[in-house]
């Protein structure tokens, strides 16, 4: 197996970059909000311990490895603050390529989530060529309900995903780019 380059994608005010060993305390305190996990599917109500904060990073970096996709550590460039995360799964059985982000309660309402999100899925249509895009919400989860909407995702079902109920919104790249077009958007072409 050839290893993967992670690769970094900025906005204005963001970095997306793959993720350092020193990323894990600020993990750790992102999974140990109850606020945060509220409506994360599989993470559960509890906070998460460290140990288990330390091996979902694991993951998230081999998940790269494994399937040439995955999450990235957002920072806020100017102050170089771990800030959330942002990115994609797309493991064995899962219903299709998944964007998701997870912020940390201080950088919430800011906007930074759909800066984020929309950077990660300019990247999955025009470098990774992907066909189609989706993110399971919680439905109540009307933060990063706005969020998918704000990036161009709509409603395309409900679904059973690990035992929870998920809404399933998603873009097909063909739409992607008539929006892009129409909006005037700024194509990630790195």
């Amino acid at each position: 197996m050839d290893i993967v380059q992670i690769p970094a994608l900025q906005t204005e005010r963001l970095l997306l970059r793959p993720f350092r060993s020193s990323d894990l305390d600020d993990y750790a305190v992102l999974r140990a909000d109850r606020e945060v996990l509220r409506y994360l599917v599989g993470a559960g109500r509890e906070p998460w311990d460290r140990g288990r904060s330390s091996r979902h990073l694991a993951f998230m970096i081999g998940h790269w490895q494994v399937w040439g996709t995955g999450t990235w550590a957002v920072e806020h460039k100017e102050s170089g603050a771990f800030i959330g995360i942002v990115g994609f799964s797309e493991p064995e059985g899962w219903p299709g390529l998944e964007l998701a982000w997870a912020l940390a309660r201080p950088y919430w309402g800011q906007g930074y989530a759909t800066e984020a999100a929309k950077e990660a899925l300019a990247y999955a249509f025009t470098t990774w060529k992907r066909e189609r895009v989706i993110s399971l919400i919680h439905p109540e989860n009307r933060a990063s309900i706005r969020v998918a909407e704000r990036i161009g995702e709509k409603l395309l079902d409900r679904i059973n995903h690990l035992g929870q109920e998920m809404l399933r919104y998603g873009i097909d790249r063909e739409t992607y780019f008539t929006q892009a077009a129409v909006d005037g958007l700024a194509l990630c072409t790195k």
